[in-house]
């Protein structure tokens, strides 16, 4: 089974009715840092109604587990976002799942909304995913999307992914393991900023640590190869402004591509594509919406 560089394997265990459905939201918080109710309800209990949540929600905020505060700007003073407070960080730090995962208590409202917009942004972006692969019989649950993962990538450096993503393919013949880097991308940085992302993932493709003392071994293989038996492809997802600049930032991610020596190498070996979130949710991940970054017409991302 693969496991991701926190140590825990990808496919876990998934959300059931046999489950209780309070520990599925305390997983979820856990994992995921910040969610909805109706992102909640989605990610665990689709076909239920959100007084199911809302009823469990508040049970646990009784009990000290988790709190709320609520989501600024939507102009809907009813919705609010969730997280755990230090001692639902505590009861959740040795679910098997989250093993070898960094503490992440979140101490306050303040805190909670300084990380809020991000971290929705990319949780947004699971959900079609899970969707779609309830629709087409696929396997991609809550537990197959992994937010900020860290990878070393020399010098002392890391690579911080926005989410890894482990996706299964399945026909009447096969089953088909996918895994991808999410990067998300809210129009907050400078497109070159963005484009340099591709830098650091060229880099992680080629690191290979270096032994340490005389009498170590020579590293086996690039250090990606502890936590993958092939290397992720990489998909961008944009949102936050107008189409036509968010059409220039994927101009500029192929241009990187293209013209960046490290980054050519990668494209070589490794899909690499970009979306809209919009567009993700309108037709759905397996939609042709995502833009090859070498190039090309509009595909499904599993065909990049």
């Amino acid at each position: 089974m693969t496991r991701s560089p926190s140590g825990s394997p990808a496919t876990e265990l998934a959300p059931s009715p046999a489950e209780p459905l309070r520990l599925q939201v305390l997983t979820a918080l856990a994992l995921h840092r910040l969610a909805t109710t109706s992102q909640l309800r989605q990610m665990l209990r689709p076909d239920s109604s959100r007084q199911l949540l809302s009823r469990v929600l508040n049970k646990l905020r009784t009990a000290g587990f988790v709190e709320l505060t609520p989501l600024l700007g939507t102009g809907r003073s009813r919705t609010h976002v969730w997280y755990l407070t230090p001692e639902g960080a505590r009861l959740t730090r040795d679910l098997p799942l989250l093993r070898g995962r960094p503490p992440y208590p979140i101490t306050s409202n303040t805190a909670a909304s300084l990380k809020t917009p991000h971290t929705l942004t990319v949780l947004r972006a699971h959900l079609p995913f899970a969707a779609d692969a309830r629709k087409l019989g696929h396997e991609h649950g809550p537990w197959d999307w992994t937010p900020e993962v860290a990878h070393p990538i020399g010098e002392g450096e890391r690579l911080v992914a926005d989410a890894v993503m482990h996706y299964t393919l399945i026909d009447s013949e096969h089953r088909l393991k996918l895994r991808a880097f999410i990067e998300v991308d809210r129009t907050t940085m400078s497109s070159e900023r963005l484009a340099v992302k591709l830098i650091e993932y060229a880099r992680l493709f080629r690191y290979e640590a270096q032994p340490i003392g005389r009498h170590r071994p020579a590293a086996a293989g690039p250090v990606w190869l502890r936590w993958y038996p092939v290397y992720p492809r990489v998909l961008f997802v944009l949102t936050g402004a107008p189409r036509a600049r968010l059409t220039n930032r994927i101009t500029d991610l192929q241009a990187m591509a293209a013209q960046h020596p490290l980054v050519a190498v990668l494209a070589r070996e490794v899909p690499l594509g970009a979306a809209t979130l919009e567009d993700i949710e309108q037709s759905g991940p397996a939609g042709a919406v995502w833009i090859p970054l070498t190039g090309g017409q509009p595909r499904p991302w599993a065909d990049l």
